[in-house]
């Protein structure tokens, strides 16, 4: 089972993945959000889908924390038409996320909740 959370670290967002027993978040300033937050939208306009209400859940405290090292966060499509996202963080090589449409759709919408929050809002809030 795949699943994704989005939440804050400190004035960033991070984004996190898990898959079976694989986990891995990065974290990102505000402008790379919007870029990604930009970009995953502009995917789910062009499959044309309509948004639904999404669940987040909690990945737990042992998750490698890696900062978004790349100098763009590059967002497309694979050959079938699923949403992919590639960038490097940290030490690792640079890596793509195939997301299926459900949890793009919920990293756009966690994302455009986070940063239309206000500043000292999400930083009383940080990790929820």
């Amino acid at each position: 089972m795949a699943g994704i959370s989005v939440s804050l670290d400190g004035a960033n967002i991070q984004l996190s993945f898990q898959k079976d027993d694989q986990a891995t978040a990065v974290v990102m300033d505000a402008r790379a959000a919007r870029a990604l937050m930009r970009a995953v939208g502009q995917l789910l306009t062009a499959i044309d889908e309509t948004d639904e209400a999404l669940d987040a859940e909690g990945l737990g405290e042992d998750i490698a924390m890696l900062d978004v090292t790349s100098a763009a966060i590059e967002v497309g499509t694979d050959d079938e038409g699923q949403a992919v996202v590639a960038f490097q963080a940290g030490a690792l090589p640079p890596f793509q996320l195939r997301l299926t449409d459900e949890e793009a759709r919920h990293v756009a919408t966690s994302l455009s909740e986070i940063l239309n929050a206000p500043r000292d809002v999400r930083a009383s809030h940080g990790g929820h």
